[in-house]
């Protein structure tokens, strides 16, 4: 077996073994980050290698940090009754997962989105890891994997649902 394997078996059940032994300790130090940070490697190398990253320039992997649960919709000051005040079972029609790769392509906006997976998530937070590729950097546009997202008809991919996350919630 090759040492992705393990790593995805290990990933299979993060709450247990030693993935849940490292989750504690990533978990104290991802709350104090800012809500989008550059990773200098990827937490989980085998989802991260599938989706299509390689460790070489124009490649960057960021981390998400998400707030769990419906909209945080603002309660109206007055003039309605409480069934009528909107704030209640209001959900978004994009997944967590989708909103991540956005905000990651809002904070890198030379960058094209390939893909994202989820890394941890505790009561309040969600953790996404984005993948983004620059599009302009030589050794992109001559790699043979990764010379499509060079194209102009690629720019802004997470914004338009073309990544796995925005097709899934289109339902194609």
């Amino acid at each position: 077996m090759s040492a992705y394997k393990y790593v995805r078996d290990a990933w299979r059940s993060p709450g247990e073994g030693l993935v849940k032994s490292l989750r504690t300790e990533r978990l104290i130090k991802w709350r104090r980050e800012p809500a989008v940070c550059t990773v200098a490697h990827p937490t989980r190398i085998d989802k991260a290698r599938s989706l299509g990253y390689k460790a070489k320039p124009g490649i960057v992997v960021t981390r998400v940090r998400l707030i769990r649960g419906p909209m945080n919709v603002p309660r109206p000051r007055s003039g309605r009754r409480p069934k009528r005040m909107g704030i209640y079972g209001l959900t978004v029609n994009k997944s967590v997962r989708w909103i991540a790769e956005e905000r990651a392509a809002k904070r890198f906006p030379n960058m094209n989105v390939i893909g994202s997976y989820w890394v941890a998530s505790d009561g309040r937070y969600a953790w996404y890891e984005v993948i983004l590729v620059d599009p302009s950097n030589p050794s992109i546009k001559g790699d043979k994997n990764l010379g499509w997202t060079a194209r102009p008809a690629q720019r802004g991919r997470a914004f338009r649902g073309l990544t796995a996350a925005g097709k899934r919630a289109r339902g194609l």
